[in-house]
């Protein structure tokens, strides 16, 4: 049953990895540890940032809709 586990647990990372999810986890991560009294955006906040940041990229390629 642990073997079991483990395989969900990474294939759960991976899935976050590729779907972009960890990237958050990651920023507070980073967040908290360089200045732990810094206030950390919210999930909706931080995709909504992120997501901006991607469409104003030209390299990203254009967005019609």
């Amino acid at each position: 049953m642990t073997k079991l586990r483990a395989a969900t647990a990474r294939a759960r990372r991976y899935w976050c990895e590729l779907t972009g999810e960890a990237a958050y986890e990651r920023y507070v991560a980073h967040s908290r540890a360089h200045d732990p009294e810094a206030q950390v955006l919210s999930r909706r906040a931080f995709e909504r940032r992120r997501t901006d940041a991607r469409e104003a990229d030209p390299r990203e390629g254009f967005r019609c809709c």
